[in-house]
């Protein structure tokens, strides 16, 4: 946040992925119970495949895929070489990640070993994912984002970021994943 009060877009984005980080912890527990007992809690996970496909990726990801990654360009940071090569690899490496776990589900629903570790497989190497993505994202990326992008940048960002948010993904839906990721948290 600046003096004036302005949440700077980088700032937002990782605000955003605090909320991703408790549901990212709220994973694990379920991973962790998943191997303990061999059952499947089908109500949670589908909620936590939800806040993962509609929170963090079309509406996190977008913010930074169409909006972020495209200014960062403009201002001479290649899309198809270096960190946000990287990050577009690795949002798309979570996309498949969680594809995995999700085609896996309803046979492990149904006691299909192979399925099981299938969904296991697929949570796990999404948290572990998007635990290293964060921290580059927090650390190395926003911070050059932040040096490079001028404040009529960081303006015309900000208010596309609140165009995602209600436009994009719809008035209300933003705070309704806000809500989701508290109850993932609390179970």
């Amino acid at each position: 946040m600046t003096r004036e009060g302005f949440v700077t877009p980088t700032q937002e984005l990782r605000n955003e992925h605090r909320i991703i980080l408790k549901v990212l912890d709220a994973a694990e527990r379920e991973i962790d119970a998943i191997a303990r007992t061999g059952k499947v809690r089908e109500d949670f996970v589908l909620k936590l495949l939800d806040f993962v496909r509609n929170f963090a990726d079309a509406c996190h990801h977008a913010k930074e895929e169409k909006r972020l990654f495209v200014k960062m360009s403009e201002r001479g940071m290649p899309l198809n070489a270096g960190p946000l090569a990287v990050m577009l690899h690795e949002h798309e490496e979570g996309r498949r990640l969680v594809k995995a776990a999700a085609d896996a589900l309803p046979s492990a629903l149904l006691g299909d070993k192979r399925a099981l570790q299938a969904l296991k497989d697929g949570l796990a190497g999404y948290v572990d994912l998007l635990r290293a993505h964060i921290g580059k994202e927090d650390n190395i990326l926003y911070p050059m984002a932040d040096k490079m992008l001028t404040a009529e940048d960081q303006k015309t960002l900000a208010e596309a970021f609140e165009r995602v948010e209600t436009v994009e993904t719809g008035t209300g839906v933003h705070e309704k994943y806000h809500k989701l990721a508290d109850e993932l948290a609390q179970v």
